[in-house]
């Protein structure tokens, strides 16, 4: 039977490209938000080797896959780890910017951890985890988090932002290496940093302090994104932006009434999830 684990989502609540690396990638800042929307894996032990199944087709099943790669990692430090099945239910889409591969790599090295007692704490496994993945770490510990460098240096914040999450997914798959390829040829990188001290005090009323540097670039790549973005705040949305680097498009809402009217007006064009914060 095994034991089923929820792999939850995550929003982006502003995100801020700091500086350029000197080993390519950016750092940003950003704050991490889990929903309570989710994957739902199985895991159970076997006699050897990672076998994979899900119950989408277009999902790689060997060692392409994160979560093979999550089972590699720990099977090479620890000769107790004999094999492991893995079923993967999927309802996070894929490229929509909510951390759903990233998400379940983390289940798969928690489970490892459970089933066959490793005795690693937090810290280790998102040791293990940043090897994996930049967004990895954060699912060991979810909640709401500030994230900087390259999303592995995590703050864990008391507060998250009230309210009702209308996720709004376009059949649009954005591409994340093109979209920093894009990004660094519009950034000012010494401006200066958006102050997300707000969000820390849990004075959630500036929601410009929130805003996405992507933003710039997919949506005049991407124009629906951006009518989205609008008929969200039309709606009376407190605040609505692009997750990461998309395609996911969020809005927050304080009445649940308008939210589902909002997204019974979107369900009949996109894909669409209301959800709370975790």
């Amino acid at each position: 039977m095994g034991t089923s684990y929820p792999s939850f989502a995550k929003i982006n609540i502003g995100l801020k490209i700091v500086s350029r690396r000197k080993d390519g990638y950016h750092n940003l800042y950003t704050i991490f938000q889990e929903l309570a929307f989710a994957d739902f894996i199985n895991i159970e032990k076997s006699d050897k080797g990672c076998n994979i199944k899900s119950d989408v087709d277009w999902m790689p099943i060997n060692e392409k896959n994160i979560c093979y790669k999550a089972y590699s990692f720990l099977k090479k430090e620890f000769d107790q780890i004999k094999g492991i099945s893995i079923k993967i239910n999927k309802n996070i889409p894929v490229g929509s910017g909510l951390g759903g591969g990233s998400s379940n790599c983390a289940v798969v090295l928690k489970g490892l951890n459970s089933l066959y007692n490793l005795g690693l704490d937090n810290n280790n496994l998102q040791k293990i985890a940043l090897k994996i993945g930049a967004d990895v770490p954060f699912f060991i510990k979810g909640g709401v988090q500030l994230g900087e460098g390259i999303g592995e240096k995590l703050t864990k914040i008391k507060n998250s932002i009230p309210g009702y999450y209308l996720l709004i997914m376009p059949e649009i798959r954005i591409d994340t290496h093109w979209a920093y390829s894009q990004i660094k040829k519009k950034l000012n990188y010494g401006k200066s940093l958006s102050n997300f001290a707000g969000f820390l005090d849990g004075d959630f009323s500036s929601p410009k302090f929130f805003e996405n540097d992507f933003e710039q670039i997919v949506i005049p790549a991407y124009p629906e994104i951006g009518r989205i973005k609008k008929k969200i705040l039309e709606f009376g949305a407190l605040f609505s932006s692009l997750s990461g680097s998309g395609s996911t498009v969020y809005g927050i809402f304080n009445d649940e009434a308008i939210a589902k009217d909002a997204e019974l007006f979107f369900r009949n064009s996109h894909n669409t999830i209301l959800s709370k914060p975790k």
